[in-house]
C-alpha cells in the first residue's frame, strides 16, 4: 500500500471507495492504476438513528484516516454505497450532502447492495446479474446495461422494513425466533429447542429469564443479533420450528431474485445471481441447498455464486468504472482484495 511522504490537497484521478454498512464501514483510497494507497476501518453508519448529518461526521473520520494514508486530502471522485440510503431520493440526499463534505471533486452514493453485485461480477463481464444480501436487513438489486453507470437498467426493492414487504435479515431472524421460543415455553406456541438454545446463548435458564434480562436492558437488545447463528445450529439439528424460519428465508431470497430477474427480462438467461452479506456468505448448508434448488426450478439458467471478497471492493470498482479506468486497474484492484 503506497503512502505519499507529503500530502497534497487534492489527487485528482484518484477513488475514494466508502462500504458503509449498518455494523462497520469501510474506506479506501484506489489510485487510476487500481492500487490501493489508503484504507481504514470505521464504525457502523445509522443515519435513521443519528440522523443524517450525524452519520456523516462518524465516517468522515474514517475517510480523513484513509484519505491521509494516502497523502491527500481530497479524492477526484467519491463512490459510496451506504446502508439505509434505499430509496433513490435518499441516495440524491446522501450523495448532495457528501459532496458538501469536499472529500472528492465529485461524488455518487448508491445502495450498498449494488456494491456486492458489482464486487461479484466477474472480471470483464458484462454488467448483467442480481444480488441478494442478508446481512442485519435483506435487500436486492439487479442490473441490466452495458456498464454499472448511472444510465443502467435497475431493478430493486424498498427495503425499509415490514412497510415495504420485507422479511428476514439476521436481525429479523433473531425477532422471529424469540418470539417462537416465548411462545414455546409458555404454552402458546409449538415446541422448540429454540426455547433452551436461545436464553442458553447468554448463560440464562429460561425465556422468561431473557425476555426479563432484554427489557430491562441487562441485555442490550442490539445483542439479539447473536441469536441469528444460534437458530441456524438448532435448525440444523432438526428442530422443525427453527427449520421452517430457514427455508423461509431460502424462500424469501429467492423470491427477490426471481422477481428482480423477471423486471429486468433476464429470466429466461445465464446470468448470475449472486449472494452476498453475512448470513449468506456463512453457507449455512440448509438455507445454502434450498435456495439453489428454488432456483434451479424458477430460474434455471441462472449461476448462483456466493460474494465474499469484501463489499468496498464493488463500491472501488464501480469508482473505476465512473472514471473510466482501464480493465488493467480493475484487475489490479482485484487482486489487491483478492477477489475474482
Amino acid at each position: 500500500m503506497g503512502v505519499n511522504a507529503t500530502p497534497a490537497e487534492t489527487a485528482p484521478d484518484t477513488v475514494l471507495a466508502v462500504d458503509a454498512g449498518n455494523s462497520k464501514t469501510d474506506v479506501a483510497v484506489v489510485g487510476p492504476d487500481g492500487e490501493v494507497l489508503g484504507a481504514a476501518r470505521g464504525g457502523g453508519f445509522q443515519p435513521p438513528r443519528t440522523g443524517l448529518a450525524a452519520a456523516l461526521d462518524a465516517l468522515g473520520d474514517t475517510v480523513r484516516r484513509a484519505l491521509a494514508q494516502a497523502g491527500t486530502a481530497q479524492a477526484g471522485h467519491v463512490s459510496a454505497c451506504l446502508a439505509n440510503a434505499d430509496l433513490p431520493v435518499e441516495e440524491a440526499e446522501s450523495a448532495e450532502a457528501v459532496r458538501g463534505r469536499g472529500w472528492g471533486r465529485t461524488a455518487q452514493v448508491r445502495n450498498d447492495t449494488f456494491a456486492v453485485l458489482r464486487a461479484g461480477l466477474p472480471q470483464g463481464a458484462e454488467a448483467r446479474g442480481v444480488a441478494v444480501v442478508c446481512g442485519a436487513g435483506i435487500n436486492c438489486a439487479g442490473i441490466n446495461c452495458a456498464g454499472m453507470l448511472p444510465d443502467g437498467r435497475t431493478a430493486r426493492f424498498p427495503a425499509i422494513g415490514r412497510i415495504s414487504g420485507d422479511w428476514g435479515g439476521g436481525q429479523g431472524l433473531a425477532e422471529e425466533a424469540l418470539w417462537h421460543a416465548a411462545r414455546a415455553e409458555d404454552g402458546r406456541g409449538e415446541p422448540t429447542a429454540l426455547a433452551r438454545a436461545l436464553p442458553g446463548h447468554f448463560g440464562l435458564p429460561s425465556m422468561y429469564a431473557l425476555i426479563e434480562a432484554l427489557h430491562l436492558g441487562r441485555i442490550p437488545m442490539a445483542r439479539t443479533h447473536e441469536l441469528t447463528p444460534v437458530l441456524f445450529a438448532v435448525g440444523a439439528d432438526g428442530d422443525p420450528v427453527a427449520r421452517a424460519l430457514v427455508r423461509r428465508l431460502a424462500e424469501e431470497v429467492a423470491t427477490m431474485a426471481t422477481v428482480a430477474l423477471r423486471r429486468l427480462e433476464l429470466l429466461d438467461e445465464k446470468v448470475p445471481v449472486l449472494l452476498g452479506g453475512g448470513v449468506l456468505a456463512a453457507r449455512h448448508p440448509e438455507l445454502d441447498e434450498r435456495i439453489r434448488a428454488l432456483l434451479a426450478d424458477r430460474a434455471p439458467k441462472a449461476v448462483v455464486g456466493v460474494v465474499t471478497a469484501p463489499p468496498v471492493l464493488g463500491a472501488a470498482l464501480l469508482g473505476l468504472d465512473s472514471t473510466g479506468a482501464p480493465p488493467e486497474a480493475h484487475a489490479r484492484l482485484r487482486a489487491w482484495y483478492g477477489g475474482r
